[in-house]
């Protein structure tokens, strides 16, 4: 592996202070994305930051993009002030996590933000997820779904926890899709419901057991994403990204992956975070009403008030409402 392992260092000393400035930080699952964006959004706050995933610039993963690589996303992280460094990882391997952590281990000592931010099973769901009872959902599929979206994240947090809680002030980010209040209701398909409702238990127990080290676990969700996935599904880009909503009126209250990214990052800026976020579960648009984040359009929207309030409580109002 460590012939693919690409370092990009800072380029000088001539930047702002950063409020993350000498914090070591890990994106499991930076390739894309809102991982990308929150790898991007720790280094533009000072961090080095430590990105993983399948494919780089050699490999692509199942997910089947080759537009979109590790490499580019350290590069990415360095160009925003921080240190950039890419390790090929596929998190369900134990000896490359294993790896992973020895390497960290062995140039930093420690590790004081870990964000579990994999998934890369959305080339499962339209074929064998979207309008299909679990049963008529291949059960190779349905298992690798819950390989992606669960157990990635436990060997993740089984492996990379010791290191963490060297910290003075760990920080573990689970990102799913859904808050525990959005996601009472049935998520589809028993397999996407398992996946996506585990990473805001483990965030919920690792807070019970971070909580004696000063530590905080926290699961996050985005809204509607405008992923690199999702615009090329629309056929849209970030610039006419609403030539979408005629196709699909939810798109309206669509959010860039840089929304969640600058809210964690606030997050992980907070020295109460502990008091205030620790077990928990909550969304990007909470977080940008409490640290003053917006998106960068200049907007606030709150996706899952939105689907609670309109789409699924019948409230007469439009997204633009919930921006």
């Amino acid at each position: 592996m460590s012939n693919e392992d690409i370092t990009i260092r800072n380029a000088g000393p001539d930047h702002p202070r950063r409020p993350l400035a000498g914090r070591i930080a890990l994106v499991a699952g930076a390739t894309r994305g809102a991982g990308r964006a929150q790898a991007v959004e720790l280094g533009r706050a000072g961090a080095t930051v430590y990105v993983t995933g399948r494919t780089t610039r050699t490999r692509a993963s199942e997910v089947g993009r080759t537009s979109e690589t590790i490499e580019e996303t350290a590069e990415l992280v360095t160009a925003a002030g921080g240190t950039g460094i890419a390790v090929p990882t596929d998190h369900l391997d134990e000896d490359q996590v294993r790896a992973l952590v020895e390497r960290i281990d062995r140039e930093q000592g420690r590790l004081d933000i870990l964000v579990n931010d994999l998934w890369g099973g959305e080339h499962l769901l339209a074929g064998s997820v979207f309008g299909k009872k679990s049963w008529e959902t291949p059960l190779a599929d349905g298992l690798r779904i819950l390989e992606l979206g669960a157990r990635s994240h436990v060997i993740t947090a089984a492996l990379l926890l010791p290191l963490l809680i060297r910290s003075d002030a760990p920080l573990h980010v689970e990102v799913t899709d859904g808050t525990a209040r959005s996601n009472r209701r049935y998520r589809e398909n028993m397999y996407y419901d398992l996946a996506k409702n585990a990473p805001i238990r483990l965030a919920f127990g690792l807070g019970q057991e971070l909580a004696e080290y000063g530590g905080t676990a926290v699961a996050v969700s985005p809204g509607f994403l405008r992923s690199e996935q999702m615009l090329a599904h629309f056929g849209v880009s970030e610039e006419n990204w609403r030539d979408a909503i005629a196709r699909e009126p939810a798109f309206a209250i669509a959010e860039s992956p840089q929304y969640l990214a600058r809210a964690v990052a606030a997050l992980a800026a907070d020295p109460g975070r502990a008091a205030r976020w620790n077990g928990k579960s909550t969304s990007s648009g909470e977080l940008a009403k409490t640290y003053g984040v917006r998106d960068a359009d200049g907007s606030r929207p709150d996706a899952w008030a939105y689907f609670e309030d309109v789409i699924h409580g019948g409230r007469e109002a439009s997204a633009e409402d919930y921006r």
